[in-house]
Parts: structure tokens; sequence; C-alpha cells
């Protein structure tokens, strides 16, 4: 005996257009997404970027010259920053947090000289936390160079972040004696 049903009356072909249909749903809904948003971290020009990549490591250099060194401290509780310089030859001072994949949380702080020397300090527009690249650009006084202090650090506030404590990353090491 042939037990037959119309196909609709049976649950698997609903099963298979559901999952097409679903297929289907999902690929427009991708479509519109890459329609609508841009992709922020592609760079258009990549031979002006990797001039500029030679750029930063000379200013990295010239800190390293100089043996720049900076601690950045984070205060929640006011909002402040504070940096402090080993060297007195700085004539302005900008503290950059970068975030790796969101430019729109990078914060960029012009640091005002404090009252005592070598120490600088700026505000906050909000508390920041987590993994960041921590840039310190300075101007050496006497020849109007400008150097560069670049880290990747967690930031947590309260700790100090010791900057320029790390050998530079793409600078070759100088030939053994």
């Amino acid at each position: 005996m042939e037990h037959s049903t119309r196909w609709y009356q049976n649950r698997w072909p609903w099963i298979i257009i559901g999952m097409l249909g679903g297929t289907i749903v999902l690929c427009l809904h991708l479509m519109v997404l890459a329609i609508q948003t841009q992709d922020s971290l592609v760079v258009d020009n990549y031979y002006d970027a990797g001039k500029g990549i030679n750029r930063s490591l000379a200013r990295e250099q010239l800190a390293r010259d100089l043996n720049i060194r900076a601690e950045v401290v984070f205060d929640e509780l006011t909002g402040e920053v504070r940096v402090q310089l080993n060297t007195e030859q700085v004539d302005a001072l900008e503290l950059n947090l970068i975030s790796p994949t969101q430019p729109e949380q990078d914060l960029h702080i012009a640091l005002k000289p404090h009252i005592a020397l070598n120490r600088y300090y700026g505000q906050l527009p909000h508390p920041v936390s987590g993994r960041r690249f921590v840039e310190v650009i300075g101007m050496e006084i006497p020849h109007k160079k400008h150097w560069r202090l670049f880290e990747e650090e967690q930031i947590v506030h309260g700790q100090t972040l010791l900057l320029g404590d790390e050998p530079l990353a793409g600078a070759t090491a100088p030939a053994a004696p």
C-alpha cells in the first residue's frame, strides 16, 4: 500500500526552503552593510604610507639617539594625563592614544608644560583604558627636529607607562665590533 502526501504537507521541503530563504536574507543584509560602511583601515596610497614609515623611524631613532624617556600616568579621578620627560630640550609636546582597530576612539592631546621642570599635563575628554598605541611627539629645541616615542601599551589608570625603554621595531641593530 502506497501512502502519498502532497509535498507541502511534509516538513523537510519547508526546512530546505527555510534554509535557502535564510541564506538569501543574510546575503542581502551583508550586501547592504558592505555598501553603507567604508573600510577605514585600508590605505589608498601605499607608496605615501611607506614613505611615512621611514619618517617615523627617523623620528624614533632621533629620540633613541637623544636618550629620551617618558613616564605617562593617567588619573581616572580627574581625567588628567601627566608626562614626565628625562630631558629639558622640548619646545612642544603632543600625546596621541591610537586605537589599533577603531579610529574614532583615537585621542590627540596637546600637553602643556607644568610648573615642575620636564613635566607636562593634559586633559582626557573621557576615560581611556585597554590596548593602545601610545605616541609622544616632541621637538628638540636646538635643531628644531621632531622626535617620537611610540609603543604599544595596555593602559590601566594609576599605572605608570614607560616609553622609550623598548628597542626600536623595524630599525637595524648596530653591528658588533
